[in-house]
């Protein structure tokens, strides 16, 4: 083991000083506007190795950074990635902030790469990533790139479905600063303020900003108070820049994954659930059977994260450039629920064993992670050759444990202890070779290989009570994981405006902590989960015209073992999946913008895609089907069309954006059960802004969202399961409702 991470770790130095010695010198800068104007390119070199070009065969969305700061008013990140083709964003609190997530292709979060700076986003373990443990990232944010299917070498968790990856925004060349404000609709409220202080003698600049951002949320008592800060000091030289970058914040949102029956929202409206409740004869609500009840007012989700990041870019000539990035991460957090009349032989520091002995409790479930690693890169470029090697190794640990804060009946003192405690170790490594050369005029060949390693184990004693052994889960999970992921494709431009691509690729991937350690819950054999595979086909073609922008993408993308979504999920709300042999997504991906006129563009995109499981067999133990073969099913929260279109106005500094998302429905589960599934929904958004500018080089948007402006009545997400009891069926669906119209608008005043 030792032997493999120094090889690995040789392998990522060795990149940064390949052909070091037949670099030549390239002229200092005649002025400090050259220096300024090398930042920008100085800034990419660290994110070349990750990203898709124009004459890369991978299908893929850029945001600039004027886009994204159109939508910066507060939402979480997931409502901005919904603009680009076949991505879904899901909220569990109504206004796209506190808990959302996102879905690419019917993928779900923890198959979808997110990288900040080529340093890998998602946490190791469950492989998804929490936007609200980084509030108000957006705002640091330079430019984003979205590809879809596999993509191109990444860092971190493998793409399975697809990969955002994201850079800071570069310095900027002069004295800068910003103030912004939003409030809104559920008291949703942000404040922002950033200063730059420009390129300084010497070729230092830093940047520093404080964000906060606070809502009551749609949901009752769906809070959510995220307070962030970054902090940038870089220094450019002639051919060299060095950059420490530091973000990240603290958390606190109220628990609302439970999400809400049909039944629910008939008795008590849309806005219900029930996270925190609990009877009491003295309670100031009553439900609908005449039960009394109160709300745990601190039932919240806890976390402070800091990302800090040390990144070296060098340019040895036109032809030849290199850069490393030391990261490091820490994360530290717990859940604080109330508990209604748990069992308490399922607490073992309570040394009970009756299973009669119930009592109320504050419970606490904690962690405590640190991630560090390094990334490299270098990168060759010819008049028809470039070759860009890499490579990441990373190393994350992580214990988990839970303790009682109060229980019903118990003294202080006989409380104390830990209810569950394991630890988590995971190391990630990988090494990258990319090459794209121009065979002839307007042909590229494309070339992709990457091998990544993977060492994951879990021991310890988990949260759940196994009624089968009578005892906590024991974890013992002990996996190394060698993937071999070879890309390569075509791209061929013709008649200047016209490109076609074609490309095939091979990803794997390791199951997730949840995979491992709560498979007990719906499987009745002792097996472990598989790791994945995936061989993905694409052909596109665009067309690119100074007032038309048009394409069309067929996919095919054919899994081996894939972990697919049972519908049920964990007590953490964690998704819990189970292997298929043989399963596929397939689809077309149109998109089109049209410039009518200066002042008017017309846009949107569709995806009409089939997602199927082959020769389904239910091996849900609990299942009404078990045992079955159901034969071709449709893949759980896979629909069949997601397609949006806007309408953009600019006329001097007024701007309007009309956007519609439509979604069809959608199956909790793999056995296309109508009660437990989610209607399709379509949803408007409308964005009003108007700039003014001064003569003292200061700018001040005023602008304002409305969000579901045409008042749908419609839900995100949710979950399901079937399962039988006393000889009869039952099918249990729980929704996230969104909210209705509302509001939120802004005022940011740069200088």
């Amino acid at each position: 083991m030792k032997r493999k991470i120094f090889v690995f770790a040789a392998a990522i130095i060795s990149l940064g000083v390949t052909r070091a010695q037949s670099v030549v010198a390239l002229p200092s800068p005649d002025s400090e506007q050259d220096t300024i104007s090398m930042t920008d390119d100085l800034q990419q070199i660290n994110v070349v190795a990750l990203r898709a070009t124009k004459s890369t065969p991978v299908a893929h969305t850029n945001l600039s950074q004027e886009v994204i700061q159109s939508n910066n008013y507060g939402l979480d990140i997931p409502s901005l990635l919904a603009l680009t083709p076949s991505m879904i964003a899901t909220n569990e609190t109504g206004i796209g902030i506190g808990g959302t997530s996102i879905r690419m292709r019917g993928t779900d979060a923890t198959r979808l790469n997110v990288t900040v700076n080529g340093m890998p986003l998602n946490n190791p373990d469950s492989h998804s990533t929490y936007w609200y443990d980084t509030p108000d990232l957006i705002s640091a944010v330079g430019d984003i790139q979205v590809q879809r299917g596999a993509g191109t070498s990444t860092n971190g968790t493998g793409a399975f479905g697809g990969a955002v990856s994201m850079t800071t925004a570069a310095p900027s060349a002069k004295f800068r600063g910003e103030a912004s404000l939003s409030y809104g609709s559920y008291n949703t409220n942000k404040q922002a303020i950033g200063i730059s202080s420009g390129l300084m003698k010497g070729g230092w600049a830093v940047d520093a900003r404080l964000t906060h951002i606070g809502s009551d949320g749609y949901i009752d008592r769906g809070a959510t108070d995220l307070q962030s800060y970054m902090l940038q000091a870089a220094h450019y030289g002639s051919r060299s820049s060095i950059k420490f970058l530091s973000f990240g914040g603290k958390a606190k949102t109220y628990l609302t994954y439970t999400g809400v029956t049909k039944e629910e929202m008939a008795l008590y409206g849309r806005r219900y659930h029930t996270e925190g409740q609990y009877e009491s004869e003295n309670g100031p609500y009553t439900l609908a059977d005449g039960t009394r009840v109160n709300y745990y007012d601190d039932q919240t989700d806890n976390y402070l994260q800091l990302n800090n990041q040390l990144i070296f870019n060098h340019r040895f000539s036109d032809a030849w450039t290199m850069s490393f990035t030391g990261f490091y991460t820490y994360g530290y957090g717990y859940y604080k629920q109330y508990k209604d009349a748990r069992t308490l032989l399922e607490y073992g520091n309570l040394c009970i064993t009756d299973p009669g002995i119930e009592a109320d409790m504050i419970r606490r479930k904690i962690m405590r992670n640190h991630t560090g690693g390094i990334n490299g890169s270098a990168s060759y470029t010819a008049d028809r050759l470039q070759l860009i090697m890499g490579g990441s190794w990373s190393y994350y640990t992580c214990p988990h444990w839970g303790d009682l804060e109060w229980v019903d009946g118990f003294e202080a003192s006989a409380i104390g202890g830990r209810w569950y405690d394991n630890d988590v170790n995971k190391q990630d490594a990988n090494i990258f070779l990319k090459t794209i050369y121009q065979a002839a005029e307007g042909l590229s060949l494309y070339a992709d290989l990457q091998y990544r390693f993977v060492d994951y184990r879990a021991w310890g004693v988990n949260d759940n009570f196994d009624w089968r052994t009578m005892q906590m889960q024991p974890i013992n999970v002990d996996k190394q994981y060698n993937f071999f992921n070879p890309r390569v494709g075509v791209s061929y431009s013709f008649a200047e405006r016209n490109n076609i691509y074609a490309s095939f690729a091979i990803a794997q991937k390791e199951p997730t902590r949840s995979d491992f350690t709560d498979r007990y819950m719906f499987a009745d054999d002792q097996t472990e989960p598989l790791s994945e595979m995936l061989f993905d086909y694409e052909l596109g073609y665009t067309y690119s015209a100074p007032r038309l922008q048009a394409g069309v993408n067929l996919y095919y993308m054919r899994y081996k073992n894939q972990l697919i979504p049972t519908g049920m999920v964990n007590d953490s709300s964690d998704a819990l999946n189970v292997n298929v042999p043989h399963s596929y997504r397939c689809g077309v991906e149109l998109t089109a913008a049209w410039n009518t006129t200066r002042w008017l563009t017309l846009g949107g995109s569709a995806t009409l895609s089939s997602n199927k499981i082959l020769d389904y067999v239910d091996m849900l133990a609990d299942s009404p089907t078990y045992g079955e073969n159901l034969g071709t099913m449709t893949i759980a929260y896979s629909p069949d069309v997601v397609a949006s279109a806007y309408a953009e106005f600019r006329v001097k500094g007024f701007e309007a954006t009309l956007r519609t998302q439509y979604v069809s429905d959608q199956y909790f589960t793999n056995n296309e059960i109508e009660a437990l599934s989610l209607d399709a929904y379509c949803v408007t958004n409308l964005d009003l802004a108007y700039t003014i500018l001064t003569k003292a080089e200061r700018k001040v948007r005023l602008g304002v969202s409305i969000y579901n402006l045409l008042n749908s009545e419609y839900c995100s997400n949710g979950y399901g399961y079937s399962y039988m009891w006393d000889g009869k069926r039952y099918d249990e669906a729980y929704y996230f409702p969104q909210a209705p119209l509302h509001i939120l608008a802004n005022i940011t005043v740069k200088f």
